[in-house]
Parts: structure tokens; C-alpha cells; sequence
């Protein structure tokens, strides 16, 4: 159970979170929202003690283990499976110490312990949760540091939920996710059995996988019962109500008022005017609900332009040096297109971006456009590129400038007023946005000629839960074509009614929603686990793998891998009970031969069993 009372944090004079109180019990599912700078990682590093609190108190059961994403990168060589499996310190440590242990007593307690912890199915679990995010087979034995940041970061994901820790903290842990790998953790996070507390911008995520949600706003913590939707719901409610409180009372205010300034000066009724003046000072004010500066955007409409705009035949798509990455695509976007780009990261979805942006070349085959297309091209990458100099008036006054010597200030002003920019914000230095005004500037920037095509390459990277609604209803208010690559579930399917699998080398139309595209993926999955399992066996068992697969079930192929789980499983009965006995640990060298032989037969049965599943069909 986390308790938080009277909690208040300052930082640099401003005060993030003030005198709040909150209980959180034990199993549950929590949500924390609220708009950017509100104070969610804060009140994250506020928890684990990464930060101290100037006022009030948190307390976690010391019984507790609390699990947080290691933000720190370690340098290191171990490959990505030993990474997860020494997460897990104790286990770790134990794994070790039989190695040198003498004591038969302890040897006895150490494999009692690595018993009960079920260690010997960790490599397993490790397995499972690195290829759930994303991580083939064959990369789990290579070295840590071969990876990019992006893909360590879920190796650190993965750590901290191979360890279960009963408190789990996530600050944004789909930002290094693609579509493919949040699917699996919205599954996996669903069933979690201890208590989670989660800061998401992903709406699919936190209805899915919450049950409460804490709202971050106005320097307090409030709780609400249910899923995200639910505390839109009940917020709309509790503000419409407050507003109608407020407007009671200062018509009460108002009718008060009107008694004092009509009466004060006569002495015959100076008593009640008095009286009426203490009861405004006595009266409990409510707050006018101020609502909140929602952002919004506005894409031009593009001039009618005949289909195809883009028509790519037989292009096999790559880079001047290496082989193509895509081969043979074949497909053609029209006017009133509206694609999403599926498949995991690294099978090409934005080289193909790249394609259709003009940004890079065909290595084979054709690509043909209207001479009248225009193409708006969002890439977070282009962040990098902003003069942090320059204010987004000037950014935008220079870009339009090239197309129009003697562009106005209104215009300019206008074109980034439909992205959210008042003047004084226009005024600032690119420098001082935060993430999602960069965003939102790179939004007008592509959009101020009218673009017939909109291309975007995870454009919700740094928008919150409310900048993204507000993105999806311009986007569909749009009426030109649009091809999107995003990791938000909720955008890809309000906003696409087409998808492109990119997978393989290849790009296929898939017929589907992304439900079941949902099913496609533990499919897939299930079906290279299957073959993964198959190579592994026939390295140990050639004969029995190695036998052409029948057309109906083959009852002695059966008969055999059913006789030899009954084998293996008599095996590992037998040395289980060897293994219970204390005195069986006098002899060291003997235990440590064990255990060893413990742990091929807990695989061996495994594999004999996916085995037979697969065999049955």
C-alpha cells in the first residue's frame, strides 16, 4: 500500500505539487495523467526517492520490492538474455554461490530457494519477454552494447518486469515501442498480478490496462475509479457541476450585493445590510471552471488533384549501397487515401515514407507523380534540424518567403495560429518549446502550402493525451491523403481505413482491422516460436525432427514423443526427490552435477511437449 500526506514539492521557486493526500492500495491498476509539466514524473521520482519532498510524506511497505526502469545505460558486453536474468539479484547471486558452496545444509537451501522462485524456467521467462518486445530469437545471445538506445531501453523494460516487482512504476514505456511490441505489453500489463502505477500518453493502453487513474492538475493529486475514459467522463461531470455552482453562487453574490449598495445608507435597514455583507465574507467561494487552452490544429484542404497522385511499380527500395530493403512494391495512393504503415521496427516503413517523400531514390523498377502533388513530410528527426535560434515567426516567415518574396505578418502569424501559436509564444526561441511545440511547429511547417498528401512518421512522439485527440480530429477533418506510421493504436484506427504490412522486404495491402492484425502478430509469433523450438530439438533429437511431417497425424511419431516425455518426466521425478534429501548435498561436486542435469531435462521436456502440440496440429 502507498500512502502520500500533505505532500508538497517546490522546485526553483515554483511550487508542482502542494499539500496532497493520497492512498494507493495493493493490486491496484493506476493511470497518471495530466498535461505536460503537470508533475507526473515528478511525483514518479518523488516515490522511489530519486527526489525528497519539502512538505508531507510517502511510505511503501518495507516488504515491498519497488520496480522502476533503470534510466542509466550500462556499458557492457552481456548478452541481452544474461541482461534480464540479473535483474534478478537474489536469483543471481544464488545461481552463483552453488557454484563454490561446500556447506551441504546450504547447498540444500540454495536449490530449495531457486526451487521456489522457479528458476529454472527464468531463462524462459527472459526469452519470452524479450521476443515480446520485439527481439528475434537469434539476437538473444549477442552483446548488449551491439544495440542502439532505443532497443537497450527495452532491454531494461524487460528486466524490470522479469523481475515482478510488487510496486511496478512506468514512465512512458511505450516511447521506444513500436505498434507490434505495445500490442504485446498491453497483454502482458492486463494480467500483471501485483500493484502497477503507469504515466501514459497512450489513451488504448490506459483503458485497457487500469482500473484507477490519478489526474495531475492545479498541483494535486486526484483519484478516480475506472479507466481512462471513465475519468473523462466523471471530470466532465464533476467541472460541469462545479461550474453551475459557481454561477449559483455569484448570482446569490450578485442579489446581495444589489441589497447592500441599495440599502447601506439607510439607517433602518443598515442591520441588514451588515448582516448581508459579513455573510459574503462568511460564504465558502467556488472557483470558476477555466478551461483548460486546448490546443488545436487545422491542416489546409489541398486543390482537387486526379488519382493516382503516386504510382510505384515493381520498385525494389533501398540505399546507393547494400541491397534493396524492400523489393518488387507495387501500389498506388490516391487523393482520398488514408494509409497506416504496419510492421515492426527495422522491415522499412520509413525508407518507404522516404519513397513517397521524394527523399530517396529507387534501386529498381518505377515511380511515377502528378505534376501538381504536393507533399507535406512530418518526421521527429526533423527537430534536430530547427534553428533553436530563430523564433517560429521567423522559422515561418523564412520558409513562406521562399515561395513568396512578400509574405505578410498576418499570414505568416496566421498559418502558425492554426497550430496553437499565440503571438507571444511565436516569439520565443525554438530553444524554449517544449517537445510538443516543436512538434506542433513542424506541423505547420509542412502544412503551410496545402499539401495534397500528408506524410507522417510517428507525429505523436511528444503530444499528451489531449494534443492528440486534437491532432486525430484535424487529421480527419483533412481532405487529402494521408499515410501515417504511429505506435498509437487509438490514432491508427481513427485515422487510417487502409493498411500497408511492411514485412519482409515486402508491402501487402492487409485485410483487416487492427484487431486483427492484433491476432496476426500472436500468430506470427507463436509460429517462430514453434520453428524456433523445432531447430533446437533437432539439434539434440535429428531422428525425431527430422522425419518428413505427414499429411494426417502419424500415431507412432506420437507414441514416440509421448513415451519419451514419460521418460524425461520419471527423470526429473527422480531427481527431485534426490535433490529433497539435505545429505545428497555433502557431496558438492555430485549436487552441482545435479542440478546441471536438472536443467537439460526441464528444457528437454519442453521441447518434447511443443513437440507433440505441434504434431497434434
Amino acid at each position: 500500500m502507498l500512502n502520500i500526506s500533505n505532500l508538497t514539492y517546490n522546485i526553483g521557486g515554483r511550487t508542482i505539487i502542494e499539500e496532497t493526500t493520497l492512498n494507493i492500495q495493493d493490486g491496484w491498476r493506476v493511470g497518471v495523467v495530466g498535461v505536460n509539466g503537470a508533475g507526473k514524473s515528478t511525483l514518479f521520482k518523488l516515490i522511489t526517492g530519486a527526489l525528497h519532498a519539502d512538505g508531507g510524506t510517502i511510505s511503501l511497505s518495507s516488504r515491498q520490492r519497488l520496480g522502476v526502469v533503470r534510466q542509466d545505460i550500462p556499458e557492457t558486453d552481456m548478452p541481452l538474455i544474461d541482461m534480464v536474468l540479473s535483474a534478478n539479484e537474489e536469483m543471481a547471486q544464488l545461481w552463483k554461490e552453488s557454484e563454490t558452496a561446500t556447506d551441504p545444509d546450504r547447498i540444500a537451501e540454495i536449490f530449495q530457494r531457486l526451487g521456489d522462485m522457479d528458476a529454472y524456467a527464468a531463462p524462459s521467462r527472459a526469452a519470452t519477454l524479450l521476443t515480446g518486445l520485439g527481439f528475434r530469437e537469434d539476437q538473444l545471445s549477442e552483446p548488449f552494447s551491439s544495440f542502439s538506445g532505443g532497443w537497450q531501453m527495452r532491454v531494461m523494460l524487460a528486466s524490470v518486469l522479469f523481475v515482478e516487482p510488487d510496486f511496478l512504476l512506468l514512465d512512458e514505456p511505450t516511447n521506444h515501442l513500436d505498434l507490434e511490441a505495445i500490442m504485446w505489453l498491453e497483454t502482458y500489463l492486463m494480467s500483471y498480478p501485483h500493484t502497477l502505477m503507469i504515466i501514459s500518453h497512450d489513451r488504448e493502453l490506459l483503458n485497457k490496462c487500469i482500473d484507477h487513474v490519478i489526474h495531475v492538475d492545479k498541483k494535486q493529486l486526484m483519484l478516480y475509479s475506472g479507466n481512462y475514459d471513465t475519468f473523462e467522463r466523471e471530470r466532465a461531470a464533476r467541472l460541469g457541476m462545479q461550474q453551475k455552482m459557481f454561477e449559483k453562487q455569484q448570482a446569490e453574490r450578485a442579489h446581495m450585493q444589489k441589497f447592500i449598495d441599495r440599502f447601506k445608507a439607510q439607517a433602518s435597514k443598515a442591520r441588514q445590510a451588515q448582516s448581508r455583507v459579513k455573510a459574503m465574507e462568511r460564504m465558502d467561494l467556488v472557483d470558476a471552471v477555466i478551461a483548460d487552452r486546448a490546443i488545436k490544429f487545422n491542416f489546409p484542404n489541398p486543390d482537387k488533384i486526379a488519382p493516382p497522385m503516386i504510382s510505384i511499380r515493381q520498385a525494389d527500395i533501398g540505399y546507393v549501397e547494400g541491397k534493396p530493403i524492400l523489393r518488387r512494391v507495387h501500389e498506388n495512393i490516391d487523393p482520398d487515401d488514408r494509409i497506416a504503415l504496419l510492421g515492426a521496427n527495422g522491415n522499412g516503413k520509413s525508407t518507404l515514407m522516404k519513397l513517397i517523400a521524394g527523399k530517396l531514390g529507387i534501386m529498381g523498377g518505377e515511380v511515377a507523380r502528378s505534376n501538381k502533388l504536393r507533399i507535406g513530410y512530418f518526421s521527429q528527426h526533423q527537430t534536430e534540424e530547427l534553428d533553436v535560434t530563430q523564433t517560429p515567426y521567423e522559422a515561418m516567415r523564412d520558409l513562406m518567403a521562399k515561395h513568396k518574396p512578400d509574405v505578410r505578418e498576418p499570414v505568416v502569424r496566421a498559418k502558425l495560429g492554426a497550430f496553437g501559436f499565440s503571438k507571444d509564444l511565436a516569439d520565443n526561441k525554438i530553444g524554449s518549446l517544449s517537445g510538443g511545440e516543436k512538434a506542433r511547429l513542424l506541423f505547420a511547417f509542412m502544412s503551410f502550402d496545402a499539401p495534397h498528401l500528408l506524410l507522417l512518421d510517428e507525429p505523436t512522439n511528444h503530444l499528451d493525451i489531449d494534443a492528440r485527440e486534437a491532432l486525430v480530429q484535424a487529421l480527419n477533418a483533412y481532405e487529402g491523403a494521408i499515410v501515417i506510421v504511429s505506435h498509437d493504436p487509438n490514432m491508427v484506427e481513427r485515422v487510417a481505413d487502409r493498411l500497408w504490412l511492411v514485412k519482409d522486404g515486402a508491402v501487402q495491402n492487409f485485410d483487416g482491422d487492427l484487431e486483427d492484425y492484433r491476432k496476426f502478430i500472436v500468430q506470427t509469433r507463436r509460429e517462430e516460436r514453434k520453428e524456433s523450438k523445432k531447430e533446437k530439438v533437432a539439434e539434440v533429437k535429428p531422428s525425431v525432427v527430422e522425419e518428413p511431417k505427414p499429411a494426417r497425424v502419424n500415431p507412432h511419431k506420437v507414441t514416440k514423443i509421448e513415451k519419451e516425455i514419460e521418460r524425461l518426466n520419471a527423470e526429473k521425478a527422480k531427481l527431485e526427490s534426490k535433490m529433497a534429501d539435505p545429505d545428497f548435498y555433502k557431496d558438492a561436486m555430485r549436487a552441482a552435477d545435479a542440478q546441471k542435469s536438472y536443467a537439460t531435462i526441464v528444457a528437454q521436456l519442453e521441447e518434447q511437449e511443443e513437440l507433440w502440440l505441434t504434431v497434434n496440429g
